[in-house]
């Protein structure tokens, strides 16, 4: 698969630190304090407005409305986008930097909906919930429909780490409900509150002779979470559980293989985006081609979420037992 070697060299040389007989390997710019800053007009026809499109890589500005790749080696994308719709561009942007302490910043995911004014009149609104994964974005983004095949989801990787650790603190507005907005039908609102979400996945990738692409899961965590914090969580653990978990105590729903129909993608060896099709659990030995992370403010499907709800996250790295 065709894929920066640049992420594989940064993804072997974590920095890394020794805590409590583990050592934590922090993810290329998992600390969160360089930002790219997009600056893009977006269409007059929509109100021609200067707007900041952010990125996690190296401290630069970027003026003008260009297709933007992960730049500096940076293996972060994010649900910032620009959009251009028969000729109309559109910026979407719901992860900024923000301050973290005096040490440096962090990331800052929030669900929003999203207008888009035509003429003075309101004819498209989304919900998009901040998110942060490892992989690319692709932009111009051409439409609403099918969102996982913009995402370019995972970066190489081959090692098994214990467990994903990061800092985070969240909010969740009172009196929330759920909200569905795709832009197009009517908005849903349904009682109940949304959750975070945070998730690392080891596949075992491979490519067959007509460019499809399947996948083995080796290693899988995931964690919901639906309680506001007091402050910062720092140091938090999500081990990472190897082979087939499904008979396993801890096992939920969710962390199960990923449904043809919601499969992530990738680019196959003819450059080609396609599914990244699950078909089963590996050996808890196999050694993994491919690692998922992400963070989210939001769980459930596209277009959906508590609007206002906020995770902050900093300091991303891996846990390896000595």
């Amino acid at each position: 698969m065709k894929i920066s070697k640049i992420f594989i060299t940064l993804l072997l040389a974590f920095s890394s630190v020794s805590v409590f007989g583990q050592t934590i390997e922090l993810l290329p710019y998992g600390d969160f304090n360089n930002w790219v800053t997009r600056e893009i007009k977006e269409s007059r026809i929509i109100g021609g407005k200067q707007k900041h499109c952010y990125a996690v890589g190296p401290s630069k500005t970027i003026v003008g409305d260009e297709p933007y790749t992960n730049a500096g080696g940076s293996p972060w994308s994010s649900s910032n986008v620009m959009a251009k719709v028969a000729g109309v561009t559109k910026v979407s942007n719901a992860v900024f930097p923000d301050e973290h302490s005096a040490n440096g910043k962090c990331a800052k995911l929030t669900t929003t909906m999203d207008s888009c004014k035509a003429l003075g009149i309101v004819n498209i609104k989304v919900v998009v919930a901040g998110t942060l994964f490892l992989g690319q974005m692709l932009e111009p983004v051409k439409s609403t429909s099918d969102p996982y095949a913009k995402m370019e989801m995972g970066v190489p990787f081959t090692k098994h780490p214990d467990a994903l650790v990061y800092d985070y603190k969240l909010d969740i507005p009172a009196h929330s409900c759920i909200t569905y907005s795709s832009g197009f039908g009517k908005k849903r609102e349904t009682p109940g509150c949304d959750k975070a979400e945070v998730f690392i996945l080891l596949q075992r990738r491979w490519e067959d002779k007509d460019g499809n692409l399947y996948a083995k899961r080796v290693g899988t965590g995931r964690e919901l979470i639906g309680k506001a914090t007091n402050g910062w969580e720092c140091k938090h653990r999500l081990k990472v559980n190897y082979g087939d978990i499904t008979h396993e105590p801890y096992y939920k729903k969710n962390m199960g293989l990923i449904p043809e129909a919601k499969s992530y993608y990738a680019r196959n060896s003819h450059g080609k985006m396609v599914p990244v099709k699950e078909v089963g659990w590996d050996s808890p030995d196999a050694t993994p081609t491919h690692m998922i992370i992400m963070f989210s403010s939001g769980s459930g499907e596209p277009y959906t979420g508590t609007l206002g709800m906020t995770m902050w996250v900093d300091n991303v790295g891996l846990a390896y037992n000595k």
